[in-house]
């Protein structure tokens, strides 16, 4: 257990020392360029504030290239302007109209907590509330249309439909993201484009969504096979 008492955990410190020492140096005049000419991705990325899931890991992107909002379940909630507090909403307004991305990406995961939750919530209330907190349940509720899409859910609550509940949750924030007028008028226009994905926390495979067909598939399947054929000692 990290016991540091001072302005920041020990980890970080050391984290920070390692970043000074060798991915800073490489990549300092990317900084400096950043700095001074400001950001300009061409993707934006929504995924799970799971601390497993980290898209900049995941794609071995530098500083710069992905425009990153993590959320509980990595959910896009429906256009709804209002005078309640939208960060989600907020994020792809700037992302999409301030920063002019071409991409949104949609990335589920494999045991998602969220999603796992709102699952068995709906297979026994009564036995697993939701949350008790003020703001949990009630964000996971944006689950729902996915789960009526699936049916009635098990009683026991396996692996296997967690996984197909993130799979169509995944669809229903997509849903969501064309609720958005902007959003919607800019992909009718060609000008963004609009993507699904799921990532596998255990072996590291990465599925994307075929809209068209319906279908969660393999990318670079290649890759992903090469590394787990070769044994491991």
């Amino acid at each position: 257990m990290d016991t540091n008492s001072g302005p920041l955990p020990d980890r970080l410190v050391e984290g920070y020392r390692a970043f000074l020492e060798g991915r800073f140096p490489n990549e300092r005049r990317r900084f400096e360029t950043l700095a001074q000419s400001g950001q300009k991705p061409r993707m934006m990325l929504i995924g799970c504030s799971d601390s497993r899931v980290a898209p900049e890991v995941i794609f071995d992107a530098s500083p710069g290239e992905i425009f990153v909002l993590r959320n509980v379940a990595a959910l896009v909630p429906p256009y709804k302007p209002n005078d309640d507090y939208h960060s989600t909403s907020a994020a792809l307004e700037f992302g999409v109209m301030g920063l002019r991305v071409e991409h949104i990406i949609v990335m589920g995961h494999e045991s998602c907590g969220g999603v796992k939750a709102y699952a068995e919530n709906e297979a026994d209330p009564y036995i697993r509330p939701l949350s008790p907190g003020d703001f949990i349940g009630q964000w996971i509720k944006l689950i729902a249309p996915a789960a009526q899409r699936l049916g009635a859910p098990p009683r026991a609550i396996d692996a296997a439909y967690v996984e197909q509940l993130a799979f169509q949750s995944v669809r229903q924030s997509i849903e969501n993201l064309r609720s958005f007028p902007c959003i919607r008028t800019l992909e009718e226009k060609g000008r963004l484009s609009i993507h699904g994905a799921y990532f596998g926390v255990a072996d590291g495979r990465l599925l994307a969504l075929d809209e068209t067909r319906g279908v969660f598939e393999p990318v670079a399947e290649e890759a992903w096979r090469a590394v787990f054929d070769t044994p491991r000692f």
